[in-house]
C-alpha cells in the first residue's frame, strides 16, 4: 500500500473537464441580499427617463442602455428590447451564490449582466450541482454561483441530471475497480472531500475508503447546498438572538470569552469560535456577510435603495449561516490523505479514460425549447 502523490492524482479539470467562468455582473446594483431592493431599483430606472436613466444604469463597454441581447435561457420574465425603451416590472429575482456561503438575489435580465454566460443558465435546474473553484477552497451550490475568480463546473451537461460532467469511462472504471458503479453525485462527494489545493484529486480503487470518503463528501454537500431539511446544531449550541438586534446594525463584534456574536448592542449567541474563524479565500465569511448587509453605498445610485431596517429574514439567514459554518468546521477534510489502491492518472491513461476527448470540453447543444434574441427575435443555436 502507498499513499497518492501529486504526480499520481487526476486533476480536477480532466475528471470534470467541462468548465465556464463565473458570471461577470459589471454593475452591482442587479444583484443585493433581499429582492424588494431589487424590485425597487428596477422601477427607478424604468421610470428614469434620457441621461438621468443612464446615469443609473452605469453603462460599461459591454451594455449600455442600447445594447441587444436576448432573453437569459429558462428565465421568462427579462425582456429584450433595449434598455433605452423598457418598461414594465421586474423579472422575478432569483435566488445566486453571490460570495461563498453568502446566498442574494439577481435580477436575472441579461442587458443588466456585462457576461452573464448563457450556458450555464441553460442547465441550471433543481437537480444541478455547481462545483465552484473558489480561492483556496472548492464550494457546490445549488444556485447559480457568481463567484470570481475561478471556474464553474457544473455536475451535469444537460437539465434533468443528464449526462453528467465526467470523464467519459469514469463512473465505469471506478464501478469496476470498487465493485459498485458509482452515481455523478458520489463522484462529486468524493472530489468535495479529498480534493487538494492545487486541484488534484485522489482516487481509490478500496471500497471501504471510497465508503468513508462519500459519507464526508456527502455531509460537505448537503451543509453547503443548504436544500432539503435545514442544518441544527445539537441543543444547548444552537444560537439564539439574546438580546434584540438594532434596527440598523452598524458594527459587527464577537467576544471569544462569551462565544458572542454583537451587532451593535444586539447579541447572538452561543456562536463557536471555529464559525467565527471560518475563512474562505482568507476573509472571514461571517464579517464578509456582515459587510454585505451594511456597507454604505454611493448616495444617489441605484445600489443606495436597499432596506432602511434590518429585516428578520436576515436574522434567520445569519443564524443559519453560524450553524453552517460551525458544522463545516468539523468536517474539514485532511488536506493530504494518503490512500490505499489508489487510481492514478497513468492506470486511468491506460484504460482509455484519459485524455478526454476534446468535445468534453466543450458545452453539450442544449435546447430544449426556443430562446428569445434582440428584440424578439428568435434565438437560433
Amino acid at each position: 500500500m502507498r499513499g497518492v502523490t501529486h504526480d499520481d492524482a487526476p486533476l480536477l479539470a480532466d475528471l470534470m473537464p467541462w468548465s465556464v467562468a463565473p458570471p461577470r455582473l459589471g454593475r452591482g446594483w442587479p444583484a443585493a441580499p433581499d429582492a424588494a431592493s431589487l424590485k425597487a431599483r428596477w422601477d427607478a430606472l424604468v421610470k428614469a427617463e434620457g441621461p438621468d436613466r443612464e446615469t443609473l444604469f452605469e453603462p460599461s463597454r459591454s451594455r449600455t442602455l442600447h445594447t441587444g441581447v436576448g432573453q437569459l435561457p429558462g428565465q421568462s420574465g427579462g425582456g429584450t428590447e433595449k434598455l433605452v425603451r423598457a418598461s414594465g416590472p421586474c423579472p422575478e429575482p432569483v435566488r445566486v451564490l453571490y460570495a461563498p456561503f453568502d446566498e442574494q438575489w439577481l435580477i436575472p435580465d441579461q442587458r443588466l449582466i456585462d457576461a452573464a454566460r448563457p450556458e450555464l443558465w441553460r442547465v441550471a435546474d433543481e437537480r444541478q450541482v455547481f462545483l465552484v473553484e473558489a480561492p483556496e477552497t472548492l464550494l457546490a451550490t445549488s444556485l447559480l454561483p457568481l463567484l470570481r475568480p475561478g471556474r464553474v463546473r457544473p455536475l451535469f451537461r444537460r437539465p434533468g441530471a443528464r449526462e453528467p460532467n465526467l470523464a467519459p469511462g469514469l463512473l465505469e472504471h471506478l464501478g469496476a475497480r470498487l465493485g459498485s458503479t458509482p452515481t455523478p453525485l458520489d463522484v462529486l462527494a468524493w472530489i468535495t472531500a479529498t480534493a487538494r489545493p492545487d486541484l488534484t484529486v485522489p482516487l481509490t480503487g478500496d471500497a471501504d475508503e471510497w465508503e468513508r470518503g462519500l459519507e464526508l463528501g456527502h455531509r460537505l454537500l448537503w451543509l453547503m447546498r443548504r436544500n432539503g431539511e435545514r442544518p441544527k446544531l445539537p441543543g444547548g449550541r444552537r444560537p439564539y438572538v439574546r438580546a434584540p438586534l438594532p434596527s440598523r446594525p452598524l458594527t459587527v463584534r464577537y467576544d471569544r470569552d462569551e462565544e458572542a456574536l454583537f451587532l451593535n448592542e444586539g447579541r447572538i449567541s452561543p456562536v463557536p469560535p471555529e464559525a467565527w474563524d471560518f475563512e474562505a479565500g482568507g476573509v472571514r465569511v461571517l464579517e464578509q456577510w456582515f459587510a454585505a448587509r451594511v456597507t454604505e453605498p454611493e448616495p444617489g445610485t441605484l445600489a443606495a435603495i436597499r432596506p432602511t431596517v434590518w429585516p428578520q429574514a436576515w436574522t434567520s439567514e445569519l443564524l443559519e449561516l453560524i450553524t453552517v459554518l460551525a458544522l463545516l468546521a468539523e468536517l474539514r477534510p485532511l488536506e493530504e490523505p494518503a490512500l490505499p489502491d489508489p487510481v492514478t492518472t497513468a492506470e486511468l491513461t491506460k484504460a482509455g479514460v484519459l485524455p478526454v476527448p476534446a468535445a468534453a470540453r466543450r458545452p453539450a447543444s442544449v435546447l430544449d425549447g426556443p430562446e428569445e434574441g434582440p428584440e424578439g427575435q428568435l434565438a437560433l443555436l
